[in-house]
């Protein structure tokens, strides 16, 4: 208890030379020589002392505390934020990481099914023509076949006509042999 009572003759005195200053230039309510004035002095200098001691004792260590614990809660809620942040960004990178692989793994997949629609269609293609190749070979064959079948046709339909034709006009039967070997002459000069 030394220091309140330091503290309380500092402020008795620093309330007092001022006062005794000002009085001796005329200021009456600063007159010491008047009880009134110094009784006001002292219970002010008492007053001030006790909310001194109140102040010192009790509100500033509550102020303090208050602000200790608002320190406190702000450093924990930065250490938190942090804490937070960090972590948002290792989720940030994971993500980003994740939709990299996801993009590399899709367009694997849509290379894989375009090589392996490009390798059915190439065996789809091989196989069509294939079939195309021995149906136009069936098909030229038939054609040659029936190309021989009227060849043939033609020559005996051309003989006939040529026989009958003959017939009608000189009214006797012609040599078959002379007649298929004049059609066969024809035919051949047209390339048939």
């Amino acid at each position: 208890m030394r220091r309140p009572s330091r503290i309380a003759a500092i402020a008795t005195a620093a309330l007092c030379l001022p006062g005794m200053a000002m009085a001796a230039e005329g200021m009456p309510q600063l007159d010491f020589a008047n009880p009134l004035t110094t009784s006001q002095v002292v219970w002010g200098a008492i007053i001030f002392i006790i909310l001194y001691i109140l102040v010192s004792r009790w509100a500033l260590p509550q102020v303090s505390s208050v602000l200790d614990q608002r320190a406190a809660t702000l450093e924990a809620d930065l250490e938190a934020a942090h804490a937070m942040k960090t972590k948002s960004t290792e989720a940030v990178t994971e993500l980003t990481a994740t939709i990299a692989r996801a993009r590399a793994e899709a367009q694997a997949a849509i290379n894989a099914a375009v090589d392996r629609a490009k390798q059915e269609a190439a065996t789809q293609t091989a196989a069509l023509n294939e079939r195309l190749e021995r149906q136009l070979q069936e098909a030229e064959q038939r054609i040659g076949e029936a190309r021989s079948a009227a060849m043939s046709a033609l020559r005996q339909v051309a003989t006939e006509t040529t026989t009958t034709v003959i017939q009608r006009l000189t009214g006797t039967a012609p040599d078959t042999r002379a007649i298929e070997g004049a059609v066969g002459s024809a035919l051949a000069a047209r390339g048939r």
